[in-house]
């Protein structure tokens, strides 16, 4: 690894730390204790660390995982406080059964997703780069498994939910998605196995010394 020195300020502070490291690694390598925004560590979930980034010679900020962005010249970082919903959406999961009906069923857990005026807003704030608008179409549409597979690397940070004009909260959006077609789409592939050895006669158990066939 290049040890050369990279110098940049964090939260309004001017560090130095051996390139290569991330943004948190460096603040570490600078010999600060950061007690929070570090959600691998206990102190929060994963997306803790989010953080505004403006690169040196660039007027735009973006949005970055602090623990996968590495540090470059001049680089300057604000981390993002802890971000909160605005909205409490309490449900469960085993109430949503009716696989025939789960437009309605999205309506009713989530009425403001299909609200969406398509600004952008939340994917140009999400550091992995989802989809994110896209997503939740999907899942007011009731495609689970296109929307499951779109917030598949979501990370909860709620940067999309702090954006969204129409106080929209994507991401629980996604992960709502995300439990049902767990729940009610996926099935256990060796179940599915003994059940069709099952119905086929193929299931041979042997108890003691008698053996049993199933079918």
């Amino acid at each position: 690894m290049n040890d050369a020195p990279v110098t940049l300020v964090v939260d309004g502070r001017t560090i130095t730390a051996p390139s290569g490291r991330s943004i948190i690694e460096a603040v570490w390598a600078a010999g600060q204790t950061l007690v929070e925004h570090v959600g691998c560590f206990g102190q929060g979930v994963c997306g803790s660390c989010r953080a505004m980034v403006r690169r040196d010679g660039s007027p735009e900020v973006g949005f970055v995982l602090a623990c996968e962005t590495l540090i470059e010249p001049g680089m300057q970082v604000s981390f993002v406080r802890a971000l909160a919903p605005r909205r409490e959406r309490p449900y469960q999961v085993d109430q949503f059964q009716d696989l025939w009906r789960v437009g309605t069923q999205v309506r009713t857990a989530f009425p403001e997703a299909a609200l969406c005026r398509h600004c952008g807003g939340c994917d140009a704030v999400c550091p992995r780069k989802l989809d994110v608008q896209a997503g939740v179409g999907a899942v007011v549409d009731g495609r689970l498994h296109e929307a499951s597979a779109i917030f598949a690397a979501c990370v909860m940070c709620n940067l999309c939910t702090a954006a969204c004009p129409e106080q929209i909260t994507p991401n629980h959006v996604g992960l709502f998605a995300r439990r049902l077609t767990v729940t009610l789409l996926s099935r256990p592939a060796n179940l599915m196995r003994r059940l069709e050895q099952l119905e086929r006669g193929d299931l041979r158990v042997e108890i003691g010394a008698e053996e049993h066939v199933y079918g």
